[in-house]
C-alpha cells in the first residue's frame, strides 16, 4: 500500500534535474497534439525485491518483447506498489560487468524528459543484475501496427505524425547531449496509453558495455558503421531514413532496394497498397526525398535532427485529432477524479488540492495523532529534548504564522536529532514544502510519514496532494482512494 519505496532517489539531484516535465517538443514550436501528456516521477535506483514484485518475479508472462525469451535482454511489464505501469529491461548476466558503469550510463539517460520519449525512470544493480525501468506504453510497436496489424492500418496522417514525433524526440535528445540511438527501427517506436508514439528510451543506451548498437539485419545498417563499427549521430538519420521507409511502404524494405525505386521514379510502387489510394502525393513526395537524404551512403550529405523536424512539421494536417481515433484504438478511460468513500474535511481538501484549507486542519489537529507513540523516561529528559522540542516548539509557532521557510528549518532541525519520530512533523513539513512551491520534498516527507505509521490516512493524504502538484494526476487519485479507504475502515460501523 502507498509508495514508501518507489519514489526515493538514491542518487542526489538537483530541483531542477529531479523532476523535469517538457510537454513541448524541445524547440518549444513543434505540434502538439490532442492528448499530449506528461507527469514523470523521479528517476530512481530500484531494489530487485521491488522489480521482482512488480514483475511477479521475472514470469514469462509479463514479457513484452518482440521476441520474448529469444530476445538477448528481455522486457517485462511490471506494477509498481503505487500502482503504476512499467517496462523493465534485463540485460543478459554481465552484459555490463561493471556496476559503477552501467549506473552513470543509465544516469545520463534518466535526465531526459520529453513526452516524446518513452522515459527512463529507474535501474537496478543488484549483484549480476542489470535492469533498466521505464514508462510503460501499453498500445504496441510501430512494427505491430505497420507489419502485423489486425483491424486496420495506419491511416497516412498518423504515419506523417509518428515520423514527425520521432524527430522531435531525436532532436530533443541531440539539444540535450545524447545525439546517439543505438538500432533505431520500427521496434523501438511505442504507442503510449493515448495512442502518441513515444521514442523507447532503451535505444539510448547500447546493449552492453562491448556489445553491437544494431541487432537487425545487415542490409539496414549505416554503412559507416559496418566499416569502422562506431554510431554517430549522421548514422542515426541513417536509421531515422529506414523507418520514413516502414511508414511509406508498411514493409521492411532494404535501403538498397528502395534507392533504386526512388531513382527510377517508381514511388508508387513503394507506397503501401493498403493506404488504398487515401494519401497525398505531394506530401508523400517530400517524405521520399527526406528518406533518400537521409540514406546517402555519405554522412555529411545527411540532414541532422533539426532539418528533419522542419520537414516534417509542415505536413500535419490533423494537429486536433487525437492518436487513439486514427490508431483505430478505444480511448483510454481517466480513473475516477474522486474516491468512492465519503470524504472526510481532509479528503475533500485534498481532492481540491486546497493548501489553505489543509493547513487549518492540521493546525486544528496539532498533535493528537501522535499521542501515544513517544512516551519518554525520566533519563531521556535531557537538554537535548529540551532543545529538541523547543525547535518543534518554534516550528509550530511559524507553522501557524504561515512563516513555512522558517517551519521547514525548525521542523528539520527537531526531525535531524532523530530522539523522538513524529509523523504529524513530517505531515506539516510537507505542507511546507508544497506552499513553498517544492512537491518533491513534499512528496518525500509525505512518505515518511507513511513509513512512521502505515495506515494514516493523513499521509496518504499528503502525498496524493504532492503528486498532483507534480501532474502525476492518476498515482494522486490512486493515493486519494486508499486514503479514504483507510478512514472508511476506521469508521464506526
Amino acid at each position: 500500500m502507498g509508495c514508501c519505496n518507489s519514489f526515493f532517489s538514491k542518487k542526489p539531484t538537483s530541483e531542477k534535474d529531479s523532476f523535469h516535465r517538457n510537454n513541448a517538443p524541445a524547440n518549444g514550436k513543434g505540434a502538439a497534439f490532442a492528448g499530449d501528456s506528461g507527469g514523470v516521477p523521479v528517476f530512481s535506483e530500484y531494489s530487485l525485491t521491488d522489480l521482482k514484485g512488480a514483475t511477479n518475479n521475472f514470469s514469462s508472462e509479463y514479457i513484452v518483447s518482440e521476441s520474448g525469451e529469444k530476445a538477448p535482454n528481455v522486457v517485462y511489464k511490471g506494477r509498481l506498489q503505487n500502482k503504476r505501469w512499467i517496462a523493465v529491461k534485463k540485460f543478459s548476466k554481465m552484459a555490463w560487468p561493471d556496476p559503477k558503469q552501467f549506473a552513470d550510463e543509465a544516469w545520463g539517460v534518466g535526465k531526459l524528459r520529453h513526452n516524446r520519449v518513452a522515459n527512463l525512470i529507474g535501474y537496478c544493480c543488484d549483484g549480476d543484475e542489470r535492469l533498466l525501468v521505464a514508462e510503460y506504453m501499453p498500445n504496441d510497436t510501430l512494427a505491430k501496427h505497420l507489419f502485423h496489424w489486425e483491424n486496420q492500418t495506419i491511416e497516412w496522417a498518423m504515419r506523417l505524425r509518428v515520423a514527425l514525433c520521432i524527430a522531435e524526440a531525436l532532436d530533443y535528445c541531440s539539444t540535450e547531449g545524447r545525439p546517439l540511438y543505438h538500432d533505431l527501427n520500427a521496434y523501438r517506436v511505442l504507442f503510449d496509453e493515448n495512442g502518441d508514439p513515444r521514442l523507447s528510451c532503451f535505444g539510448l543506451m547500447k546493449n552492453s558495455r562491448d556489445g553491437k548498437s544494431y541487432s537487425t539485419n545487415l542490409a539496414y545498417t549505416p554503412p559507416e558503421y559496418l566499416r569502422n563499427g562506431r554510431v554517430t549521430p549522421e548514422s542515426v538519420s541513417f536509421s531515422f531514413g529506414t523507418v520514413l521507409l516502414d511508414l511509406l511502404s508498411g514493409k521492411h524494405i532494404p535501403p538498397s532496394h528502395a534507392l533504386e525505386m526512388i531513382r527510377g521514379k517508381n514511388i508508387s510502387l513503394l507506397m503501401d497498397s493498403h493506404l488504398e489510394g487515401n494519401f497525398s502525393t505531394e506530401e508523400a513526395t517530400v517524405v521520399f526525398d527526406l528518406a533518400s537524404r537521409c540514406l546517402q551512403s555519405e554522412p555529411r550529405e545527411r540532414p541532422n535532427t533539426k532539418d528533419l523536424v522542419a520537414t516534417l512539421a509542415p505536413l500535419q494536417t490533423k494537429p486536433d485529432v487525437p492518436s487513439y481515433e486514427m490508431l483505430g484504438i478505444p480511448k483510454h478511460e481517466e480513473a475516477p477524479t474522486t474516491p468512492p468513500h465519503p470524504l472526510s474535511p481532509m479528503g475533500d481538501a485534498c481532492t481540491r488540492v486546497d493548501l489553505t484549507a489543509i493547513h487549518q486542519i492540521l493546525v486544528m489537529t496539532h498533535y493528537k495523532d501522535d499521542e501515544g507513540t513517544n512516551e519518554l523516561s525520566f533519563q531521556e529528559w535531557t537538554q537535548q529534548m529540551r532543545d529538541m522540542l523547543e525547535a518543534r516548539k518554534h516550528g509550530d509557532l511559524a507553522f501557524r504564522d504561515k512563516d513555512f521557510r522558517t517551519a521547514i528549518d525548525c521542523y528539520s532541525q527537531f526531525i535531524d536529532v532523530g530522539t523522538m519520530i513524529s509523523r504529524t512533523v513530517y505531515a506539516r513539513r510537507s505542507l511546507c514544502h508544497l506552499m513553498c512551491d517544492q512537491p518533491d520534498a513534499a512528496l518525500r516527507d509525505a512518505m515518511q510519514a507513511q513509513c512512521v505509521y502505515p495506515d494514516w490516512s493523513t499521509a496518504f493524504y499528503m502525498q496524493a496532494v504532492a503528486l498532483a502538484k507534480l501532474d502525476m494526476h492518476k498515482d494522486a487519485v490512486d493515493m486519494l482512494n486508499e486514503a479514504a479507504t483507510l478512514e472508511d475502515k476506521k469508521r464506526p460501523k
